[in-house]
């Protein structure tokens, strides 16, 4: 069998493309025949093969591997002082050895036994291929709270930076991501925490491949999720997943110290992030478009230039910077402007520019300053709008800057870089690069009547972004994404909200009207803003949430785009009288924002009597008070932001928009529009869009519900933008479709798995028990937001799905115990994501106290509370805690439940902490500061120097001293789990 590379640059990442041989089915291969056919195959290609036994004998090796790269020879006492300063300290974090990899100044000082000061290196950078590239397997590590042994490890230049966990064919990828996980737990950060210094893991089950990066843990970064795993592809964008074509591409020395030193990026918030492959190849193509045009004086013409099509939501952000970064490299370019065309997207560029790497470009206030840095030899990259380019090139006509070699990156090329001015910049500067990005491109057929001249037929054309930028260097279609993964599909509902009867009596859609004075009858508003508030909970997956608090916290966030301001007023007030109206529920915090115009005409029958301005001015003051905050419309650049950053942190739930936010704006946590408004081509997928990004396993898809009938429009848009085939692959099933499937699926469970005989299941009933229930779970996730599926048409009982799902948790935690090689658990995996979704909080046991008084039926009540908690994961192992509570208030029907469980709780902790302290003779005060802390950010670290100084000083070499101080780590770490869903830090 032979795999050929075609048309593949030398010093290309990605290849142009693969070809594929169609493979044989052979005969069983065990994770053992993987691991072989990994390690001869690396040989092939030029790594050099290990066999070392332990840490220790890989810590020997790195000494070795950087004397070869420094061209340095140390000495015992030498090596021993370098390695405990800058590689073994355990005052460094994982995000510490991150930077020490990927800043550019990467060269650590060293001071040899002569006094002579020295850098060394630990990457080149410079010269990727001077790295050296070694290979080991089953490296053991006997040193963490676990004995474990690693797959296959590559080490460069003696550093494990790339990792890779094996299983066999036919066993859920997965697994192998939650063993990494488990590995990162229990022994990544012992024996002095080498394995800390891996940037890529890979995972492979030898059918599919998958890499990412080793990001932060300490606060649960959103990349330590298998949903951010990446598929490796050609620039065709063909994914390479069979284990043998990901070897002989993505491990390619070349690739592999290609992707490790260019295509990483070690942002502000402590996260690394890993070029997907179509971002790695768009960059390419544009810094080879600028070097061959410098080279055949192609600047300042179309034949310089070109676009970038990947879809909205794919991570433009990261490709433009890094692509920004690369040109500013080549010596014969003098700046690199990236040019948007709102005020509102200058800021956000810039914030997500120093997201990404403080101060490595700039925006600016006003064209005078834009002068100023452009004149400066400072700063390589600016970021500024394209009307302050305009009134640059008017103010200044006779700058220097006007023929210097400049690359210009227009943002968003879809939208309005098609003007005057867009023509004026490119006729004052001579020799410009011009590159544009574009999820969704301006063809012939979505023009409109924008023309412009032909320069060499003199003819009218339509200005197309091709016309503009010059030819498509790569393309990413939204329907590459979807299938990748990398984006989510689209939920689109479509409800008629008014009707009308023709003459013969007969109901029509509400698409036959389209009459402004009908869209506004205050009776269709009312109805539109009801359906909204009684759905929200659903639609943001919030239902299962007692308390607003939680459900911020458990679900997502919309928005709402509105057809005009008229409308955005009319909505707002709506919603505003209606929430009013009903004020025994907790309020939903909704935020209004648009543009308007300053000299609007008040004379208009349509017009409210109050101004749009007015109007923007008092909702403004609604914000401020809803959030003790003090924002006016005459600092609306203030408001923006923040409102803009509270969509973000699901602070706000609900944002009205007219055009602001549909495009540009990229929010996570966002999950459903509401769409009252006419939308087609570009702008219908821009909007749309803004729900599609990827967040957790939890959100599996972008729900988009529509009062008008935008099917048809929809569809336009996605053939334009995908293919005629596009909405099978970006459009979910309808209801019917999964609900047929999941009543299926719970027949089959109540059928062959009744409760009664769970507990006598074999094990490989358990294991049929637990991929039937996975199923149940992932398809009711979708179900869930769907107005059809309500509790009554459910065929699996409320109270049986707690049971089973108790008894899921319980296999879990047995399966999570057993930790030996060939487990059972390694054929399994467990959507205990899902579940978390519908997780019951503290406030809901409090709300079940309530409900629970001593009478003839307080038994059944009893017993129905703990049943519940017993089937959430974060409250399961605190039954115990919870049914001694319940026992101490069973004679007195006037309790207070809220306060005597919280004084409960304070109490049992409390005397528990303090038996913990004495026993271990800890430092009370430490202590106790140590854990409030630990409460406040949700999370416990076992390991560092903080938590070392609560224990009490011993001697390390006294026989059992480490044990005894890890059972006292491990006794706080079993206290903060316990009281975690209780405590508050202003509680302990």
């Amino acid at each position: 069998m032979k795999n050929d590379l075609i048309a593949q640059n030398q010093n290309s990442t990605i290849i142009a493309q693969y070809h594929f041989t169609p493979r044989v089915s052979k005969s069983y291969q065990s994770e053992a025949d993987l691991e072989r056919f990994l390690l001869k195959e690396l040989e092939a290609q030029g790594y050099e093969r290990l066999t070392l036994k332990n840490t220790e004998e890989l810590e020997n090796n790195l000494k070795a591997q950087l004397e070869r790269l420094n061209n340095i020879q140390f000495s015992q006492s030498e090596w021993e002082g370098f390695y405990k300063e800058h590689i073994a300290n355990e005052n460094l974090k994982v995000e510490d050895k991150t930077r020490l990899l990927q800043t550019d100044n990467e060269s650590l000082p060293f001071c040899n036994d002569k006094g002579e000061h020295k850098n060394i290196l630990l990457l080149n950078k410079k010269d990727p291929l001077k790295n050296h590239l070694q290979v080991l397997s089953q490296l053991s590590n006997d040193s963490g709270k676990a004995k474990n042994r690693y797959d296959v490890t590559i080490l460069v230049n003696g550093l494990p930076l790339v990792h890779i966990e094996l299983k066999k064919r036919g066993i859920d990828l997965k697994e192998a991501f939650n063993q990494i996980r488990r590995y990162q737990e229990e022994s990544f950060s012992a024996s002095h925490a080498l394995f800390e210094f891996v940037q890529i893991f890979i995972i492979s089950n030898g059918t599919y491949s998958k890499y990412y990066s080793n990001s932060k843990r300490d606060f649960k970064s959103l990349n330590d999720n298998y949903t951010f795993c990446i598929s490796f592809s050609d620039s065709k964008n063909n994914k390479i997943e069979d284990l043998e074509d990901f070897t002989k591409t993505f491990l390619a020395q070349r690739t592999l110290l290609s992707i490790l030193t260019k295509y990483c990026v070690f942002n502000t918030d402590k996260e690394l992030l890993i070029m997907r492959p179509y971002q790695i190849c768009a960059s390419e193509k544009i810094i080879d478009k600028i070097k061959m045009a410098h080279s055949c004086k192609l600047y300042g013409s179309i034949q310089g230039g070109g676009y970038i099509w990947h879809s909205t939501g794919s991570g433009k952000t990261l490709t433009s910077f890094k692509t920004a970064l690369l040109a500013t490299q080549l010596d014969f370019i003098y700046k690199v402007l990236f040019v948007v065309d709102r005020k509102d997207l200058d800021h956000q560029t810039q914030k997500e520019y120093d997201k990404l790497e403080k101060g490595a470009a700039n925006s600016t206030n006003d064209t005078k300053e834009l002068k100023r840095r452009l004149e400066s030899e400072d700063g390589k990259i600016l970021i500024t709008t394209i009307q302050k380019l305009s009134n640059f090139i008017k103010k200044y006509e006779n700058s220097k800057v006007f023929n210097e070699e400049i690359v210009f990156i227009f943002d968003e090329c879809h939208r309005s870089q098609f003007g005057a001015m867009h023509e004026a910049i490119i006729k004052k500067f001579k020799k410009y690069y011009i590159f544009g990005f574009t999820g969704t491109p301006i063809f012939t057929e979505n023009a409109g009547k924008n023309y412009t001249t032909d320069l060499e037929s003199k003819k009218l054309m339509l200005k197309t972004t091709q016309s503009t930028f010059g030819d498509c260097l790569h393309s990413y279609t939204i329907l590459n994404a979807i299938k990748d993964k990398n984006v989510l599909p689209f939920k689109v509902s479509y409800l008629s909200t008014m009707q009308q009867k023709d003459q013969e009596n007969k109901e029509e859609k509400v698409s036959r009207i389209d009459t402004e004075e009908a869209l506004m009858h205050e009776d269709r508003i009312k109805k539109i803003v009801s359906y909204i508030l009684e759905t929200f909970n659903r639609h943001t997956k919030r239902q299962n949430a007692y308390t607003l608090e939680n459900q911020r916290k458990q679900g997502f966030n919309a928005m709402f785009a509105t057809a005009s301001v008229d409308f955005a007023k009319k909505y707002y007030a709506e919603f505003q009288r209606q929430i009013k109206a009903n004020p025994q529920k907790e309020p939903l915090k909704i935020g209004l924002i648009y543009s308007y115009e300053q000299n609007e005409d008040l004379d208009e029958p349509c017009k409210d009597e109050m101004s749009a301005k007015a109007f923007l001015s008092e909702a403004i003051k609604d914000y401020s008070r809803c959030f003790k905050e003090s924002f006016s419309l005459e600092k609306f650049d203030n408001y923006y932001k923040n409102i803009s950053q509270k969509v973000k942190d699901k602070e706000l739930d609900l944002l009205i928009v007219v055009n602001m936010f549909l495009t540009g704006f990229d929010s996570k946590t966002l999950n459903t529009l509401y769409v009252d408004k006419n939308l087609k081509h570009h702008s219908l997928l821009q909007a749309f869009s803004r729900t599609n990004r990827i967040l957790n396993e939890q959100k599996v898809y972008g729900n988009v519900v529509c009062f008008r009938d935008l099917e048809k429009d929809t569809n336009e848009s996605l053939a334009m933008f995908g293919d005629e085939n596009a909405s099978s692959i970006v459009l979910l099933e309808s209801f019917e479709v999964y609900f047929k499937d999941y009543c299926q699926k719970c027949e089959e469970l109540l059928e062959h798995f009744k409760l009664e005989n769970i507990a006598h299941l074999t094990k490989e009933e358990q294991k049929a028990f637990i991929k039937l229930f996975n199923e149940i779970l992932k398809l009711e996730n979708i179900l869930s937001v769907f107005d059809e599926f309500t509790e009554e048409r459910d065929p699996l009982p409320k109270r049986a799905k707690q049971d089973y799902q108790s008894h899921y948790l319980e296999l879990y935690r047995d399966f999570k115990q057993t930790q030996e090689k060939e487990s059972i658990a390694e054929d399994l995996s467990f959507e205990i994501e899902l579940i978390k979704q519908n997780d019951i909080h503290a406030d809901y046991i409090i709300f079940l106290l309530e409900a629970y008084r001593p009478n003839t039926e307080s038994e059944s009540k009893k017993e129905n509370i703990l049943k519940l908690v017993q089937s959430s994961p974060s409250l399961r192992d605190k039954t115990e805690l919870i049914e001694e509570f319940l026992n101490t208030i069973d004679n007195n029907k006037n309790v207070d439940f809220k306060s005597s469980f919280i004084a409960y709780i304070k109490e049992k902790s409390q005397q528990e902490l303090d038996s913990i302290i004495k026993e271990e003779n800890l430092n009370a005060d430490e202590t106790k500061d140590y854990l409030q802390d630990a409460f406040e950010i949700n999370f416990f670290k076992d390991q560092g120097k903080k938590i070392q100084d609560l224990l009490p000083n011993t001697n390390i070499f006294t026989k059992g001293s480490y044990a005894k101080r890890q059972e006292a780590i491990a006794k706080l770490k079993a206290f903060f789990e316990k009281f975690q869903a209780f405590l508050k830090k202003e509680e302990m």
